[in-house]
């Protein structure tokens, strides 16, 4: 009887183990197996080489002087204190119509190549560089020193490494030279420009940064009115509030000259002009009476005339 027992419990056991198999063999069957990446071969991606490559990314603003338009401000005006042409601005701002500037806009006031920044080559990241190690000079003969160069010690040789340092550290002096003081370079200056008067009268006012950017000079309607050095006329117009019909000559070293309130202009935008060539007629429009208003600018700065024009 335990004999039967024994022998049932065995098949038993085995019917489990047979069960338990034939489960773990149906679960193997149906997982997937991941696949095998060979990442030793694969080709990197490489990083953008522009903005535009790169996501929601915008451009980098250059380093050009800009100026904020204020309220009662035109482009003539603006780049008249700036000591500009006004049509510069225009073209540097891609303006369609200079007449139409708004309070708060930023101008270019410089051209694109105006940022002063030094352009490089960019060197690329495997760039075969050979690095060697440089071959000390010898400053008495200009020729390189042979390697591994090595002297026995004694007196002698002692005394004669210390005369050849000595002369090695001799240095030349070069000659003084005599740095010229400010009033001497704008004395330089105006007088490679040879100012002359504008016009025949007596000066009725004197300059004032802050008011009268200028001088009046009293004359006589229809009196002539001439170009004080050589230039070239970069405005001429009434577009001005305040100054009438108006002439502008660009001068060299960044002079501007401004002749205002003519009867008539006799020159036209882009014309040159000669010093002492009749430029306009005196007159009184935009003033009370007549006169030449007459203006000298530096790099937009305005400069007092008496001090440039020849004592009379």
């Amino acid at each position: 009887m335990m004999i039967r027992n024994l022998n049932a419990s065995v098949k038993l056991r085995l019917a489990s183990l047979a069960g338990l198999l034939l489960l773990l063999s149906a679960c193997a069957s149906t997982l997937t197996q991941a696949p095998v990446v060979e990442r030793s071969h694969e080709t990197p991606k490489e990083a953008p080489t522009s903005v535009a490559e790169i996501p929601n990314a915008k451009p980098t603003t250059d380093n050009r002087p800009t100026y904020t338009v204020k309220r009662g401000d035109t482009l003539l005006r603006i780049a008249f204190d700036l000591g500009l042409n006004y049509r510069d601005i225009v073209a540097w701002n891609s303006l369609s119509n200079p007449n139409d500037i708004k309070v708060d806009q930023v101008l270019f006031v410089g051209p694109p190549d105006a940022t002063g920044s030094a352009k490089t080559t960019p060197v690329a990241a495997n760039s075969n560089l050979e690095v060697r190690n440089l071959t000390p000079i010898n400053p008495s003969t200009n020729k390189t020193s042979p390697r591994g160069d090595k002297k026995v010690y004694s007196e002698a040789t002692l005394a004669e490494m210390q005369k050849s340092e000595a002369a090695a550290g001799s240095v030349v002096q070069a000659p003084k030279v005599e740095v010229p003081s400010q009033k001497t370079v704008e004395k330089v200056v105006t007088e490679t420009l040879d100012w002359m008067w504008p016009t025949e009268g007596k000066a009725i006012s004197t300059f004032d940064e802050q008011r009268g950017k200028g001088i009046d000079i009293a004359g006589k309607l229809g009196q002539e009115v001439l170009a004080v050095a050589p230039g070239k006329v970069i405005y001429e117009g009434n577009a001005m509030r305040g100054y009438g019909n108006i002439i502008i000559v660009k001068h060299a070293n960044n002079y501007l000259s401004a002749y205002a309130h003519n009867k008539t202009n006799l020159v036209r935008e882009g014309q040159p002009v000669a010093r002492g060539q009749k430029i306009a007629e005196m007159g009184n429009t935009d003033a009370d009476s007549v006169k030449l208003h007459f203006e000298i600018r530096q790099a937009g700065k305005p400069v007092d005339p008496l001090k440039l024009l020849p004592q009379r």
